[in-house]
C-alpha cells in the first residue's frame, strides 16, 4: 500500500480563512481541491507538503453563473457541474466538448476546475481551453485579488502565476457571439491527451474577426497556437485556410516524443486535430 508522508490538516471555513491558514503554514502547504492530482502524487512521494488546506466546503468557489457580460465559473466547481450547464453549452459549445472527454465519470463528479487548471500539466484538456476563450482568472491573496488572462496563467510545466499563500478563486470568460468546438485523441477513452485542439471563431459578414485556437499536450506555448490566429483573422473561413492554419499551428508547435508517440507523428496530428476544431467550429455557425 502506498502512504503518503505524514502532514498537517486543515479545513478552511471561508476564503478569508483559507489564506490565513496557508500564510500560517506557508510556502510547503496546499490547497486540496477535489484530490484527483494532489493525492496520488503524495503517495508516490513525488509531492510531500507539510499542510493541506481543505477548501471543499467554500461554496463560495462552487458553481457556474452568467453575471453581465461574463461566464463565471468558481474554482470549486466540479466538472461535472460545467458539462450539465446548459449556459455553458449555449453559450460555448467548447466547454462540453472538452468536458466530456474529460477522463470518467467518477473523475468528473470530485475533480474540480481550478484545480485542473493549477495542476498545470501540459496534457490537461481545460487550460488549452480557456486560452482559446480567452478567459481570464481571479487570483485571491491576502492583499486583495488580482486577475490574469488564462494565456498568461502558466508559466511551464506544473507551474502557474498562482504564489504561495494565494487561491484561484473563479475564472471569467466574456460573452460575445462566437462558434466553437474541441477535439481529441487519447489512446483509450478518458486518457491523458496524445494530442487536442480546441477553436473558438469569431464571425461577422463571411469573414473571421476573431480566432482563439488552444492546443493541448502538443507543445504550444501558452497553450496557443496564436500564429494560426493571426492568419485566419480577417479572412473568410474556406476549407482551404483551416487546412492552412492546421499547417502554420504544426510548424509552430513543439511537441516532444514520449510513449504516446514521435514528434514528427504529434506535429502531425496538431495540424490535423486544429483543422479538425476549426471545421467543426464553423459547421455549428
Amino acid at each position: 500500500m502506498q502512504v503518503p508522508a505524514a502532514f498537517q490538516y486543515r479545513k478552511a471555513t471561508s476564503v478569508e480563512h483559507a489564506l490565513t491558514l496557508l500564510a500560517e503554514y506557508g510556502p510547503e502547504s496546499r490547497v486540496l481541491a477535489g484530490g484527483h492530482s494532489l493525492l496520488p502524487m503524495m503517495k508516490l512521494r513525488l509531492a510531500h507538503p507539510e499542510a493541506l488546506v481543505d477548501i471543499n466546503d467554500l461554496t463560495e468557489l462552487a458553481g457556474v453563473r452568467v453575471e453581465r457580460d461574463s461566464f463565471v465559473i468558481g474554482a470549486m466547481a466540479r466538472h461535472a457541474d460545467l458539462l450539465a450547464s446548459a449556459d455553458a453549452g449555449r453559450h460555448f459549445a467548447i466547454l462540453h466538448d472538452a468536458e466530456r472527454v474529460i477522463a470518467d465519470p467518477i473523475v468528473r463528479n470530485r475533480g474540480t476546475v481550478g484545480g485542473s487548471l493549477c495542476q498545470a500539466d501540459p496534457s490537461e484538456d481545460l487550460a488549452a481551453v480557456f486560452a482559446a476563450l480567452r478567459a481570464s482568472l481571479v487570483i485571491h491573496g491576502t492583499d486583495g485579488a488580482r486577475t490574469v488572462a488564462a494565456r498568461d496563467f502558466f508559466v511551464g510545466p506544473y507551474e502557474t502565476v498562482v504564489a504561495p499563500g494565494e487561491l484561484l478563486a473563479e475564472i471569467r470568460v466574456p460573452l460575445r457571439p462566437s462558434v466553437s468546438a474541441y477535439v481529441k485523441v487519447d489512446r483509450r477513452a478518458g486518457d491523458w491527451a496524445v494530442g487536442a485542439a480546441g477553436a473558438v471563431l469569431t464571425l461577422s459578414k463571411g469573414l473571421v474577426t476573431g480566432a482563439g485556437i488552444g492546443l493541448t499536450a502538443l507543445g504550444s506555448p501558452r497553450f496557443v497556437a496564436a500564429e494560426a490566429e493571426d492568419f485566419l483573422t480577417g479572412g473568410p473561413p474556406t476549407e482551404e485556410r483551416l487546412v492552412e492554419a492546421g499547417r502554420i499551428a504544426a510548424r509552430h508547435c513543439r511537441p516532444a516524443a514520449d510513449q504516446r508517440g514521435p514528434v514528427d507523428y504529434k506535429r502531425h496530428l496538431a495540424g490535423e486535430l486544429v483543422t479538425r476544431a476549426l471545421r467543426h467550429a464553423v459547421g455549428r455557425a
